[in-house]
């Protein structure tokens, strides 16, 4: 459950009429002054304002004005979530489920989701969804997942729309090997797959993809399915990237048995491959370590290379894909001198270092009128 993934909300959803202390301090936010904002918000805080509360866990959850402080977030979001706050409310159910400021507490998580969802909060009803989906926290139990899911797709809510794409695309049975009454439904998983694409949802972009290459409910249209996959790609997906640095490596022929027309690019590969395995996906990491051991479509590296066969050995998703960089990195450590090895996985730690495994769960980080 906790992936890569954490998505933060951002935007301010208030027309400002400078009337009191409350509406200056969203004045100065919007405006970008942090610091201001922070001044005004904490005795507003102070003095039992829950939705000055909020904000002021906000500023702190992000550092903005002040340096990031998760520990004082999760106070002021405890303090507006208990007088009923939704959006503090998941926030703070976000807070225990990913231990920020707090030790890791999935009962707790769940409390809150639950009080957030039940006041109708779209991001904290996705939130719930994923629990029920996980068992994380609560009884596993798929049909409340897809309860809680529906809500928050139908206020508008994107990954949740995407996530019932998928379930009707997939069949529910085959995501959780029980029956709950949601077989295949490409209609229904393109009506879901689009209102998220339109919200710009990267993962909504990347499925339509696959539909449009597979012909799932629509007409095979391999322009459009180029189309999403750039699209998805361009977003950040990194399946999509890793999709098409494939692609400009041998042509989209050589992907999906189909007649795409891209010629090979090694330049483009490299941009593509290089910016999933940022992100952390193990299939871009190890062909990018196999560019640089190569020298293909860039000066050969063995530094480079043993940095990401090592990084691509630690995210695979199977044993075959560990053994696979790992037998590289054996061969590749008789070229290579000690100092280069050293170089090469202090560099390798220092990326783990800095990309943690991402969240899957919404932070709700708008600013409250």
């Amino acid at each position: 459950m906790r992936k890569q993934l954490a998505a933060l909300a951002f935007g301010l959803c208030v027309t400002v009429v400078h009337a009191d202390p409350f509406d200056d301090a969203l004045a100065a936010y919007e405006d970008g002054n942090y610091a201001l904002a922070l001044q005004l918000f904490s005795p507003l805080a102070a003095a039992g304002n829950a939705k000055a509360q909020g904000n002021l866990g906000n500023m702190y959850a992000q550092g903005q004005g002040t340096p990031q402080d998760y520990g004082k977030a999760l106070k002021w979001y405890r303090l507006a979530a208990e007088q009923g706050i939704s959006q503090s409310q998941n926030n703070l159910g976000f807070m225990y489920d990913y231990g920020k400021g707090v030790h890791r507490d999935d009962v707790e998580a769940s409390k809150w989701f639950r009080l957030a969802a039940d006041q109708g909060n779209a991001t904290a009803q996705f939130n719930l969804g994923l629990m029920y989906k996980s068992g994380h926290g609560v009884e596993k139990d798929e049909g409340e997942a897809l309860l809680w899911y529906r809500l928050a797709a139908e206020q508008g809510h994107a990954k949740a729309q995407t996530m019932l794409g998928v379930v009707y695309r997939e069949g529910w049975s085959n995501l959780y090997g029980q029956d709950h009454g949601v077989p295949h439904d490409y209609v229904e998983a393109l009506k879901w797959f689009r209102l998220a694409a339109d919200q710009g949802n990267a993962v909504a972009h990347f499925n339509l993809g696959l539909m449009y290459d597979k012909g799932q409910g629509v007409q095979q249209d391999e322009e459009e399915a180029l189309r999403r996959f750039s699209l998805a790609a361009e977003l950040g997906h990194s399946e999509a990237q890793t999709m098409l640095g494939l692609a400009h490596e041998g042509g989209w022929g050589n992907i999906f048995d189909q007649g795409y027309g891209s010629v090979q690019n090694k330049g483009e590969a490299l941009k593509w491959f290089r910016r999933a395995a940022e992100q952390g996906n193990a299939t871009a990491q190890y062909t990018l370590a196999t560019m640089y051991d190569q020298g293909r479509g860039v000066k050969q590296n063995y530094v480079e290379a043993h940095k990401w066969y090592s990084l691509g050995a630690s995210r695979a998703v199977n044993e075959a894909g560990r053994k696979r960089a790992r037998r590289k990195l054996i061969d590749l450590e008789w070229l290579m001198t000690p100092a280069q090895v050293a170089e090469a996985r202090k560099l390798a730690a220092e990326w783990q270092e800095a990309h943690p495994r991402g969240a899957e769960k919404t932070h709700e980080l708008r600013a409250m009128d």
